[in-house]
């Protein structure tokens, strides 16, 4: 079985291997790789290696931080097929979606090539007679990512293209099934001309994430992943000094009005629904669909979902691949099966698929349900499967209060040819990011990505903007030159006595 170590200081490390917990291929469900956990003495060690080598780092220039990130890019893009692979065996995901994914995550290298624009300060002349005050802002050190197993490339680049170039050192911590896109990504930092040190990997569960919140030498934390987790995150990194960057969960809507072409949104909206399986924080689980439509949309995006191909995520054609483990499975297909006993109608039932030569695979279909009692869990929890429910609203004003309601406010959309009702709705709902006509509203990379609610703890997005404010801390330096008041006096008394 292959081992999976940790990467610390520009090369693998295997450190004090006590423990290794197994890496599964979900579309086969057998375990052929395992992982090193890392322990204390781990991090211990490599917080001190990060740390020396960030003090020189952050001294480095900006050109040169800059042609290392331009380096990155093009190796990013090299290996994209090497990296796209791994994804595939340890998450499951279809090629195309692992290869969107790093598509994805390479805006944020695209951005952080233009790092010197984005860190320039402010300057003011003569705030007082012969006083000037600027601004810069520094780096804060050592930081650190917890990142979740649905893309493992995408979301570690929301957070490390960031950190480094703005001169810190970065430690990510990969979620456990999916740890090797991470250490693809080590070596190619390695071969940019990253220094040692700067980006190191550490695998691991609650002990490392914990550890890595008390740890004194660790300045701030970057997460993602569910809400009840960011609420212990934020509250213990802050407890021990760290600055938090903590996003949470999604229950996503859109609302569907009655002049929307049916046609057009429920193409968009299955695949918002059911790429990836699912399995993402910007997925779209839940249709509010105004006006009696409902049950047209709802058969019009069953429709779409049956084209969809369910399989391995390497064979070609493949448009969906499994779900992550078979817990997963189980709980996804458990929603379905209490909705189903609350008197939701099943359109669509994904329950029950096997694949052909992977019958030991965590496959589910494509899920369409109506009639979903609104406190039935599956429409209260964040599902992380391929299931779309479709509730229905009489009137716009009726709409935007049941998706107002809920607790989440990650994402929100709304399909319609009234830009009336498209501007209002960009202002009524409760949502950190809003799509008119676009169901999953993703921002690009120089803009910055977080919710509202529970999806975001704290009011710092992630990358764009914001990401360099986080990692960054501002410095106001007010200055005076006496010298200069001299040679000013000096000058005035000569030409008087000419």
């Amino acid at each position: 079985m292959n081992t999976i170590r940790h990467w610390v200081n520009g090369s693998y490390y295997e450190g004090s291997p006590a423990e290794t917990l197994p890496v599964e291929n979900p579309g086969t469900g057998v375990s052929e790789s395992e992982v090193l956990v890392a322990s204390q003495e781990d991090l211990d060690h490599t917080v001190e290696i990060a740390r020396k080598a960030q003090k020189a780092w952050g001294n480095t220039s900006l050109a040169e931080r800059t042609a290392i990130m331009f380096r990155m890019r093009e190796l990013v893009l090299a290996n994209q097929d090497r990296i796209a692979t791994a994804i595939v065996q340890e998450h499951g995901k279809n090629y195309s979606d692992a290869v969107g994914e790093i598509q994805r995550g390479r805006e944020t290298l695209d951005f952080v090539c233009g790092i010197p624009a984005a860190l320039k300060g402010e300057y003011t002349s003569d705030a007082s007679r012969g006083i000037d005050v600027h601004t810069i802002r520094q780096p804060l050190g050592v930081v650190a990512g917890v990142c979740p197993f649905n893309f493992p490339v995408m979301v570690p680049m929301w957070m490390h293209p960031v950190a480094i170039a703005t001169g810190n050192a970065f430690i990510v911590k990969p979620a456990t099934p999916t740890p090797t896109a991470s250490l693809i990504v080590g070596e190619l930092y390695k071969e940019a001309g990253l220094p040692d040190g700067i980006y190191n990997v550490l695998s691991g569960e609650r002990e490392l994430v914990t550890s890595i919140l008390d740890h004194p030498g660790i300045d701030a934390i970057s997460f993602v992943g569910s809400t009840p987790v960011a609420h212990i995150i934020q509250e213990r990194g802050i407890a021990h000094g760290k600055r938090v960057q903590a996003l949470g969960g999604a229950n996503n809507h859109a609302i569907v009005m009655p002049d929307a072409d049916l046609d057009f949104a429920s193409s968009h909206i299955s695949a918002a629904a059911f790429g990836a399986a699912g399995e993402r924080c910007m997925a779209l689980p839940v249709v509010v669909a105004v006006g009696g439509v409902g049950e047209s949309l709802a058969q019009k995006v069953a429709q779409k979902a049956r084209t969809i191909t369910v399989g391995y995520g390497m064979n070609e054609g493949v448009e969906m691949g499994p779900v992550i483990s078979a817990a997963a499975k189980q709980r996804i297909t458990g929603l379905i099966d209490d909705a189903e006993a609350r008197g939701a109608n099943v359109v669509l039932d994904g329950r029950g698929v096997t694949i052909d030569g992977h019958e030991n695979g965590h496959f589910l279909g494509p899920t369409v349900l109506t009639d979903v009692p609104l406190d039935a869990p599956a429409y209260t929890q964040e599902i992380f499967g391929p299931v779309l429910v479709v509730v229905s609203a009489a009137s716009y004003e009726e709409a935007i209060g049941i998706v107002n309601s809920s607790p989440f406010g990650n994402g929100a959309a709304i399909f319609t040819n009234d830009g009336g009702i498209a501007r209002r709705f960009t202002l009524d709902v409760e949502a950190g990011m809003v799509g008119v006509n676009v169901p999953i509203p993703t921002p690009v990379a120089y803009y910055s990505f977080g919710g509202w609610k529970q999806s975001l703890l704290g009011d710092t997005h992630i990358h764009g903007p914001e990401g360099v404010r986080f990692y960054t801390r501002a410095k106001a330096i007010t200055s005076r030159w006496p010298s200069e008041a001299g040679a000013y006096s000096a000058t005035m008394s000569f030409q008087r006595e000419e």
